[in-house]
C-alpha cells in the first residue's frame, strides 16, 4: 500500500514543471515508507475545495488514509460536501514544523478527485477507525492523483 503513494508522487514529478522540481528536489522528497508513516501519524489536514461560484474554501478536517485514498468525515449539507458535489476535486495539505520551522518542517500536498459517500457505504475499516463518529453523515473520499512532499534536512529520520 505504501507503494501506491510513492507511485502517485513519482507520476506527479514526471509531469511537473521545472520550477516545481527545483522546489521539491529528489533528496528532500519522502520515500514510500516515510510518506505512509508521516501521513498515518497525523490526524488533521487543511482541505481546499472550490465553491460553485469559483471562490475557494479551506477548512481543517480529520482524515483516514487507506492506500492512496483519504477519507474525510463530514456532516450532511456541509460547505465541503456541497462543493464536492458541484466540483469533485480537492486539495489536502498536511504539514508540521518545529520552532524556527525553516529547519524542521515537513509538508505533503495531495490533489485528486473526490466523491461523497454515505456513511453506510463507507468501508468498515474506515468506520471503525473513528471513535465517536455518530455525527458523521457522509464521508468524502479523496483519491490522490497528484502528490508532492518535502522534508527539510533532519526533519524525518
Amino acid at each position: 500500500m505504501n507503494e501506491e503513494l510513492a507511485a502517485v508522487q513519482e507520476q506527479t514529478f514526471a509531469h511537473a514543471t521545472r520550477p516545481t522540481v527545483r522546489a521539491y528536489p529528489p533528496e528532500r522528497r519522502l520515500s514510500a515508507d516515510q510518506l505512509a508513516s508521516y501521513l498515518d501519524r497525523r490526524a488533521f489536514a487543511v482541505i481546499g475545495s472550490c465553491r460553485p461560484d469559483g471562490r475557494p474554501h479551506a477548512a481543517i478536517s480529520s482524515y483516514i488514509r487507506r492506500g492512496h485514498e483519504f477519507w474525510l468525515p463530514t456532516v450532511a449539507g456541509s460547505v465541503r460536501e456541497r462543493n464536492v458535489r458541484a466540483k469533485p476535486w480537492l486539495t489536502m495539505t498536511v504539514c508540521e514544523g518545529d520552532e524556527g520551522e525553516r529547519d524542521g518542517h515537513v509538508a505533503v500536498l495531495v490533489e485528486g478527485t473526490a466523491s461523497v459517500v454515505a456513511a453506510s457505504d463507507a468501508p468498515a475499516q474506515v468506520l471503525t477507525a473513528v471513535s465517536g463518529s455518530e455525527w458523521v453523515a457522509t464521508w468524502i473520499k479523496l483519491t490522490a492523483e497528484r502528490l508532492l512532499s518535502y522534508a527539510s534536512e533532519g526533519a524525518i529520520q
